[in-house]
């Protein structure tokens, strides 16, 4: 299967992303991901990779199975798949980061036939302790194109060898496997009590490059939590919750 594919992304803010394959040519997906795919596009959901490979995926927050969608016709056939809540849709070209991007749980959408999903354990015992979000990490591996979904707004940084960067552990999307990873404590009792950035942060040292998202699902989710029980103790209706968060009540 060809490591290349023709794909357009759609959307500002709740992206999609249409991809074209010449017959024969496949593309990997997260499970529920699909948004359409023509007469033509062949759907093959599998654990792909053996036992251990699904049991790795669910560690990262995918699926145990993932789904391949071949073009089983004669001529070219789209398949488009939907990022799952607000954000923007990453194209990463994984030949131009020398083969290898370290992201957050979750964050796979789809990719050429040749990438290949694991799971990426940080190695300092801080981290794995007091990282949260960002303790398992996926590694997406090969020579192709991924795309993965990054929340709110996309920030890029560029380190410069030994250049350090500080950020919220949710807040960190993507970087490149030569940067450095840790998590420090955020310092001061009131940082801690009243901060409301919790009572870690990410900590990132260079040469490589950084991408971080504005609006982590997790900041979403307490969001809806804090507006999803009333005062009286009941729980809300979605559409109540919704429309609070809306009106910023």
């Amino acid at each position: 299967m060809a490591d290349k594919i023709d794909y357009e992304i759609i959307g500002e803010d709740l992206q999609a992303v249409t991809i074209t394959l010449d017959p024969g040519e496949g593309v990997r997906a997260e499970i529920g991901s699909m948004l359409y795919m023509e007469n033509g596009i062949d759907m093959q959901t599998n654990v792909d990779g053996g036992l251990l490979k699904g049991f790795k995926r669910m560690f990262t927050g995918e699926s145990f199975f993932i789904s391949n969608y071949i073009n089983k016709d004669t001529v070219r056939r789209g398949v488009a798949f939907a990022a799952p809540y607000p954000g923007k849709l990453m194209p990463v070209d994984l030949a131009q980061f020398n083969g290898q991007l370290i992201c957050q749980k979750d964050s796979f959408l789809c990719a050429a036939s040749g990438v290949d999903i694991d799971i990426a354990f940080t190695k300092k015992l801080g981290a794995g302790l007091f990282g949260g979000e960002g303790f398992i990490l996926q590694k997406l591996s090969g020579t192709g194109l991924a795309i993965v979904h990054i929340g709110g707004t996309l920030l890029t940084k560029q380190l410069q060898a030994g250049e350090q960067l500080r950020v919220d552990t949710g807040c960190l999307a993507a970087f490149t496997k030569d940067v450095q990873y840790d998590i420090k404590f955020i310092g001061g009792f009131k940082n801690v009590l009243f901060g409301g950035e919790g009572m870690f942060y990410t900590v990132l040292t260079g040469p490589g490059t950084v991408f971080l998202q504005s609006l982590p699902f997790a900041r979403i989710a307490d969001r809806i939590n804090a507006h999803s029980v009333k005062n009286d103790g009941t729980t809300k209706r979605v559409g109540g919750i919704l429309g609070d968060i809306i009106s910023g009540q």
